[in-house]
Formats: C-alpha cells, sequence, structure tokens
C-alpha cells in the first residue's frame, strides 16, 4: 500500500484534483481490456460533489458500474436513501441509465438484504471484489462506510457485504462493505473537507500510541494504493 495526502487549498481545488484523479483511473480504465469500470461510491455530501465533479471527466459512461459502500435500509424516497440521492443528482448529470448502478434492496430485512447485494457482487467479481476506485468518506466520528467505531464488523474477515441493525448513526439498519473487500481495491480516495473534520483526520493519520484506531484508519489497500484529499481545513490540525 502507499498512502498519500494531498492538501488542497478550497474546496474548488479539491474539486479539481478530484477530478484529475479519477480522469486517470478512467484513462488506465480504456487500456485494461475490461469490460466494465467498477467504482464504489458513497452517501452524505458524496453524490452532490460528485456531480459536480465528474461532468468534467472524458470519459465513456456507459461502461461505468456504480457499486454503493454502504446504503441505508430505508425506502428509496427518503433522502436518507444513498441510491436515490445519486439517481437525482449524479444520474441526470451523466445520462447514467438504472442498469449502471448495482443498488441494495433496502426493502428487504437487513440479513437478506446484505446476502443478496454480496451474490450481485459476484455476478462482476468472481473472487473478493477488486474495484478499481472506492470513493469514501468519513465521519467526525472516524466511521467511514458503515463501519463504526468500536463495532464487531471491524473485526469481520469472510464476508464481502455485512448487514449493521444497531448503527450509532440513523437510520441504524444498513448494509456495508467490510475490510476483505475495501482493502482489495486498486485505489482508494477520501475527499474530505471542513474544519469539522479536522481533529479526526489528525487522528486517522497520525494515531497516537495505545489509542484505538479509528475505522477510516483501518483502510489500508493491500495492493492499492489511498489518497487522502483534504481541503486546508480539514488538514488544519496535521502536523507541520
Amino acid at each position: 500500500m502507499t498512502r498519500k495526502v494531498i492538501v488542497a487549498t478550497d474546496k474548488a481545488d479539491l474539486h479539481s484534483r478530484l477530478k484529475v484523479l479519477i480522469q486517470e483511473v478512467a484513462d488506465t480504465f480504456v487500456c485494461s481490456g475490461n469490460e466494465f469500470l467498477k467504482v464504489g461510491v458513497s452517501g452524505g455530501s458524496m453524490p452532490g460533489m460528485l456531480a459536480q465533479v465528474l461532468p468534467g471527466v472524458k470519459t465513456d459512461w456507459k461502461k461505468w458500474r456504480f457499486f454503493f459502500c454502504d446504503e441505508r435500509l430505508v425506502p428509496i424516497e427518503s433522502t436518507e436513501n444513498t441510491y436515490g440521492s445519486y439517481k437525482a443528482q449524479l444520474a441526470p448529470k451523466l445520462c447514467l441509465t438504472e442498469e449502471q448502478f448495482v443498488v441494495v434492496d433496502t426493502s428487504l430485512p437487513p440479513p437478506e438484504a446484505a446476502q443478496k447485494y454480496s451474490e450481485k457482487l459476484k455476478e462482476y467479481f468472481e473472487t473478493v471484489p477488486k474495484f478499481d476506485l472506492l470513493l469514501l468518506g468519513m465521519g467526525p466520528d472516524g466511521h467511514t462506510c458503515s463501519l463504526f467505531p468500536g463495532h464487531t464488523l471491524l473485526e469481520e474477515k469472510t464476508k464481502w457485504v455485512a448487514d449493521i441493525t444497531d448503527s450509532p448513526k440513523p437510520p441504524p439498519c444498513r448494509v456495508t462493505l467490510t475490510y476483505p473487500v475495501i482493502n482489495s481495491a486498486k485505489l482508494v480516495i477520501f475527499p474530505i473537507a471542513g474544519a469539522e473534520k479536522a481533529a479526526t483526520v489528525a487522528k486517522v493519520l497520525h494515531p497516537k500510541e495505545g489509542e484505538p484506531r479509528l475505522p477510516a484508519s483501518l483502510v489500508q489497500p493491500t495492493e492499492g494504493d489511498v489518497v487522502w484529499l483534504l481541503d486546508s481545513a480539514a488538514a488544519s490540525q496535521l502536523p507541520k
């Protein structure tokens, strides 16, 4: 694994640098001979950010398949539903079809939703999924996907997708990719903005000895790279 930390001057610069990184992924895919470029996306502020950034990427969008790093088990009409956010904000910008989104069936109970999503992944990956790109967010508590500090799912070693019914952040029921999948990715990017994330960014990138590792710090692709793309506010508590 190689880890790179990039500090942008502001949100516009962060978006510009993110576009460059994603363009590199798109260009590499063209030479790969693979049928689809497979990217995992996250919720929160990510759909709005990507709706601004991705239209500037030169690529054949028909080749892209979008997966979800986690999903809240709420109806698609809910503002909490991640796929619903992408369908409303991103799909129209790129003329994406519903078939390009590999979605979680949020009508199912959590264990069944996780199992069915894992089966969908197996239609695209013969072995442990190796995504071309994962775009991850991080909460102020250091969680990423729906992997929360101190939760037993941090120890999951075999499942590709796990369900969670006791999320400390509402809604309680979700499904999430696990570390075996996350850490098999070719490239992981954390685009993080805002002073409210600064203390956690510092803890993740420079953990103190004896302190428990936060979930975001456990994202360490075995054969891939991780890029922390920060604006100046999010990077403000990093050592100079």
